[in-house]
């Protein structure tokens, strides 16, 4: 479908004004298409006004423009025009919709558990039309009116609250105004509970086979909203401005969340029916603040187009972390986001693709490509940098007025920014300029002179690549550390040029440690002198949790610019399994180590000898470890991803016991069958039995995963097959194979679809939906070939203009990535 251009938008919000919507869904029909009506009620400015509406139909039945019927071969490219408008118009529009598996509308899904069907609407961006005909831009808001036909003994859900008006027959809203990609609906028997919170009804659900699952943590789930809730509001000055919030955990997601308001669709993911570490349960709670502050960032004010989407994603992902380490038991997000999310931007940063946090899509496809980590990540990381800088209070106060100003109303960035400096009584267009409309990320490292162990002078430098040369306005903490790892002096400085002079760091010792960025309070990557770089192993355990992150990640930055050996990484990682207490940290850098570090940088001559090492710490760890340990079942979960040894695992399959009196549970028997799987040590048929034990979806995607793991040529070209020829493979499905297929102790085998993938992408590129495309080019993307001949056949690729460019930006990007390994092997 043609992307909607700002243009196209703008003279369709000067020529109409949209009333409301009223929705009429048949969901008890096929299990292929279901039949939606929608009339809609709006006003033209001029008689003589020309615009369409959008609508991606399997079939369409008839359009109706004032009583008189047009011609639906009129529909074209999912736009229908519409011409000879009165000054009040109303549009009736009846269709048959197709169902989606890839999140492209609403999606249907059937549970293998039970047989049970659930359907939700993923309108997001341009996907609402594959649901209901509409004018589809975020700044025409109205309300909206739902009637849903459903089998009987489903419920319905959506923003407004929905009531049963028969069996099988429900009605919802009418709405608050609310722009087409916030609006949404779900139906299905979904497990549902309840409760209240300051006159807000709030309700918790996820398919009825997951319902032990939520049980055992509604308590829990139900604390860290009533929290968030109340600390936005405190924060915002404004009151949550619906009457009920639900949050529904539904199947074959492809994003984290998605945050209509009144009702945020959430990963299963986040759902556990297996034994969770307190890294993930914090991670839930991030995720779900990041919806309940996107009902006032979004719902509450919407941008007035897409690029300005960003402004409130990364909003949202700040206050996400900050938010729940302040008002709940989850004291580390800032931890967790300083050692694995700030890293992602880094990288994201220092792409081909790179750009400003603040997008400038003149199209809806085009903002919405640079909708990523950068938007998220470093625009979170900006403001906290701006929080440092005009501090706390004019922070809040600028995020006040704008509220003031804007509810229920649409924005622009413009408008933040002017309710920003006015709070925090300066001009801050050069902050913005830099920061949130430059691109890239600068260096900064220190410059030391000392004579009888005190320092005489000290100066910090920064540096930006001649791509874009920004220097930036930094304002951060010194950290000065001597041999015993105790903190001796943390000085606030503020980093302007190529060279900033540090006057105060004069007259005190010299330190063992000079920690640049201590707190992780700017965005920039950190380079440590040498005499810090040769005390920091002995010293890295003793520094803060948000210290320790920081330095995780800027040690795999360096990594990856060469500029730190992967081996001495790797190393490092095994000294830190044997002592490091934070969970997140933990999670984190043994992820990196094992996907990123073994499997990509590493020289693969050394890889079995810098694996087995880090096997042989976890084990190590492990055996001290008490069964109660929340560190427990992190380390064996590294465990499984980095021992070579298929017997060790196949016996916590069977009769011995897992380390640390841990149970096995689905997830772990899993996993530990991947692995094994990819050792050789699990064939078909067990992979089979397994399946057959565990019939749920859980079972299905981890068999399918295991199958593509298989160290058998006829097993890799049935996986590769599936991937690549057009099928009713879901999204999940998708991820699974893909997640599968590569292993690195399979090199050999698997060396000729590295050659076959960049042969046979273009052809793939046209029989595929752009999900699912996207989904499958990241997720099967030959990353631990990071071999010269590798990065040839992928500019080859690129240089040949094969590539669509839906799919250009991502291989070009994952190249970059390809390459950049390639040097450091």
């Amino acid at each position: 479908m043609t992307s909607l251009t700002k243009a196209e938008a703008s003279h369709r919000t000067s020529a109409i004004s949209v009333g409301g919507y009223q929705v009429t869904l048949d969901l008890a029909g096929t299990a292929e298409v279901f039949r939606s009506t929608t009339a809609i009620r709006f006003t033209a400015a001029q008689p003589d006004a020309e615009v369409f509406f959008e609508l991606r139909p399997a079939l369409l039945h008839e359009v109706t423009l004032n009583g008189t019927p047009l011609d639906v071969a009129l529909l074209s490219d999912g736009r229908f025009p519409l011409t000879g408008l009165a000054g009040e118009n109303e549009l009736t529009v009846v269709a048959d919709m197709p169902y989606s598996r890839s999140n492209e509308g609403l999606h249907r899904f059937t549970d293998p558990a039970d047989g049970q069907v659930y359907v939700y609407g993923f309108p997001y961006a341009d996907q609402a039309p594959r649901i209901f005909a509409c004018f589809d831009q975020p700044d025409l808001k109205a309300p909206f009116v739902f009637t849903v036909t459903t089998p009987e003994h489903w419920q319905v859900l959506s923003t407004a609250e929905a009531s049963q008006t028969a069996p099988g027959q429900w009605k919802i809203g009418p709405t608050a105004p609310q722009a087409t990609y916030l609006t949404t609906i779900a139906a299905g028997p979904y497990a549902s509970f309840t409760s209240d919170h300051d006159g807000i009804r709030l309700g918790l659900h996820c398919r009825a086979s997951l319902a032990e699952a939520m049980k055992a943590d509604v308590a829990e789930l139900f604390d860290v909203t009533r929290r968030c809730l109340d600390e936005s509001h405190r924060l915002f000055g404004v009151r949550y401005p619906l009457p009920k919030f639900d949050q529904m955990f539904v199947p074959e997601f492809s994003v984290i969340s998605l945050d209509h308001p009144g009702l945020v669709l959430l990963r299963e993911q986040w759902l556990f029916n297996s034994a969770a570490p307190d890294s993930e349960r914090e991670t839930r709670a991030v995720i779900l603040a990041h919806g309940i502050s996107l009902m006032w960032m979004a719902g509450l004010v919407t941008n007035a187009w897409w690029d300005e989407l960003w402004l409130g994603q990364a909003f949202a992902d700040y206050l996400a972390h900050r938010i729940p380490s302040e008002v709940t038991r989850f004291t580390g997000p800032p931890t967790t986001f300083a050692a694995r999310r700030k890293g992602q931007a880094y990288d994201a940063d220092q792409r081909p693709s790179t750009h400003p946090v603040s997008v400038a899509g003149e199209s809806v496809a085009a903002a919405l490509l640079d909708l990523d980590r950068i938007s998220y990540f470093k625009g979170h990381s900006a403001l906290r940098q701006l929080s440092a800088a005009i501090g706390d209070d004019a922070l809040r106060a600028g995020l006040r007025l704008f509220f003031e100003r804007h509810a229920h109303g649409t924005a622009t960035y413009k408008d933040f920014l002017d309710a920003l400096s006015e709070a925090a009584r300066q001009d801050l267009t050069h902050w913005s300029d830099t920061w949130l409309k430059s691109a890239n990320v600068n260096t900064l490292w220190p410059e030391l002179e000392t004579a009888d162990g005190v320092i005489t002078a000290a100066a910090i430098r920064q540096s930006a690549p001649q791509t874009h040369p920004v220097l930036r306005r930094h304002t951060l903490d010194i950290g000065l550390y001597d041999a015993a790892g105790t903190r001796t002096a943390l000085v606030r400085t503020v980093v302007d040029g190529a060279r900033t002079p540090v006057p105060e760091l004069a007259g005190l010792p010299e330190p063992a440690l000079l920690l640049l960025n201590d707190g992780d309070l700017t965005y920039a990557k950190i380079r440590l002198d040498e005499r810090s770089q040769q005390a920091l192993p002995g010293l890295l355990a003793g520094l803060a949790p948000i210290n320790r992150a920081m330095l995780w990640c800027q040690l795999l930055l360096a990594v990856k610019d060469g500029a730190y050996p992967a081996a001495a990484h790797l190393a490092l990682v095994a000294d830190m399994v044997r002592v490091e207490p934070e969970l997140s940290i933990l999670t984190e850098v043994l992820e990196q180590a094992r996907f990123q570090v073994a499997d990509t940088l590493l020289d693969p001559a050394e890889r079995p000898a810098a694996v087995a090492a880090i096997a042989d710490a976890l084990r190590g760890r492990l055996a001290t470890t008490g069964p109660d340990a929340e560190e427990a079942l992190t380390l064996f979960r590294g465990l499984i991803d980095f021992t070579p040894d298929a017997a060790e695992l196949a016996s916590w399959l069977g009769p011995v016991e897992l380390p640390a009196g841990l149970a096995l549970d689905t997830d772990l028997a899993w996993r530990i069958r991947l692995r094994l799987t990819a050792l050789g040590g699990l064939g078909a048929a067990e992979i089979e039995a397994a399946q057959a034990a565990d019939p749920g979806s859980d079972g299905a995607l981890g068999a399918l995963k295991c199958r593509a793991a298989l160290p058998d040529p006829a097993a890799k070209e049935a996986a590769w097959n599936a991937l690549l020829a057009p099928g009713d493979l879901s999204n999940f499905e998708v991820f699974a194979l893909a997640g599968g297929f590569w292993q690195p102790e399979q090199e050999e085998l698997t060396a000729p679809y590295v050659v076959r993938f960049f042969e046979e992408l273009p052809a793939v590129a046209g029989k595929q939906g752009d999900l699912v495309l996207d989904l499958l080019v990241k997720a099967l993307y030959p990353k631990h070939s990071a071999r010269p001949e590798t990065v040839r056949l992928a500019r080859a690729l690129l240089d040949s203009g094969q590539l669509p460019e839906s799919l250009r930006r991502a291989a070009a990007d994952l190249t970059d990535d390809l390459a950049r390994a390639a040097a450091v092997r």
